[in-house]
């Protein structure tokens, strides 16, 4: 398979779109959750988007073939969740090896069905943010208080890497960064990893900016978040989440000016409606993501919350028509 490095520098790439949008469309019950190797499991599965790898593995597949061919670059995992601590929830902490090595087997196979000499494809594994976090207290009467540290974390997140690692995934995508010290305790893992195994990987971390104040939930500005993390090797930054493309924008153009990383961005379709539902065309989402490859602002660009195959569609039939985004120091 071909460098992703040497992809970028020629190309911009594209990034599928929502895992949760397309599983919505399947309509699955408690029962299809469970799949018959849960079916006598004393606790409620409904909900557990990553048992799906295991439960209803052809779902999985059949949504990253479609992201593929409506021609995506980059699949991610069914992985955002497959931490201990978040399938703690689910009182499945222990699978956490098996649905990270499963998730990461069934995407590599797609990928390479649809891999070629002139468009190689590439297996991102998901890390989610988990649902703590280790910089802010969730009762706002003990403001001291933290619901999870970094120890806690980082064992997490290398149980984690490792499985995705055995299963042989092609790029690291710490996604969804709402609170950096967590992102911190990913990235930790993984360097950690990669000496003890003594591999490099291509690392991705996309942050979260919550609203137009353009800071994290942790309060980080763009910047504050750059400075963060960019002691780590990365393949690249950016964003998803939380916004839609247009409200992005202007956070992704100060980070285009400050880092020498490749940058990336998986906006939302939109914001939300008032009953939380995502509206944007792909063709209105085109439009926007186009100023961003107008203005040079982006390496690799995809879809978060909302996001089909359509949009993603409609996001590489436009990205194929300029160039990258050109870094100092390769030029």
């Amino acid at each position: 398979m071909k460098n992703i490095f040497q992809e970028l520098t020629k190309r911009i790439l594209v990034l599928d779109g929502a895992m949760g949008t397309m599983i919505q469309r399947y309509n699955f019950t408690e029962e299809d959750y469970r799949g018959k190797r849960f079916a006598d499991f004393p606790y409620d599965l409904k909900g557990n988007n990553d048992l799906l790898s295991l439960t209803q593995p052809k779902a999985i597949q059949e949504i990253h073939e479609q992201y593929l061919l409506a021609g995506a670059d980059i699949i991610e995992t069914n992985t955002f969740s497959s931490t201990s601590i978040a399938m703690e929830d689910y009182h499945l902490q222990d699978l956490v090896y098996e649905l990270n090595f499963e998730s990461v087997r069934i995407a590599k196979e797609v990928s390479q069905k649809y891999s070629s000499k002139e468009k190689p494809r590439f297996v991102a594994g998901s890390i989610g943010p988990t649902n703590r976090t280790a910089s802010l207290s969730p009762d706002v009467n003990r403001p001291a208080f933290r619901a999870i540290n970094f120890e806690t974390l980082r064992i997490a997140y290398k149980e984690q890497v490792n499985a995705m690692l055995d299963a042989e995934v092609d790029i690291l995508l710490v996604e969804t960064v709402f609170d950096t010290l967590n992102a911190k305790a990913a990235l930790f893992a993984i360097e950690e990893i990669k000496e003890e195994r003594n591999l490099e990987i291509p690392i991705m971390v996309s942050g979260t900016i919550t609203d137009n104040s353009g800071r994290t939930l942790s309060g980080q500005t763009v910047e504050a978040f750059l400075t963060s993390i960019s002691h780590i090797p990365l393949l690249s930054v950016g964003f998803n989440c939380a916004l839609g493309a247009k409200q992005l924008e202007p956070f992704l153009e100060r980070l285009a000016k400050e880092t020498d990383f490749f940058t990336s961005a998986h906006p939302n379709a939109g914001l939300p409606n008032a009953f939380g539902e995502y509206d944007q065309t792909p063709k209105e989402m085109q439009e926007i993501i186009e100023a961003y490859l107008k203005e040079n602002l982006v390496n690799i660009i995809g879809g978060c919350c909302g996001t089909n195959p359509e949009h993603i569609k409609a996001i590489a039939e436009v990205a194929k028509k300029y160039e990258p985004r050109k870094i100092p120091q390769l030029i």
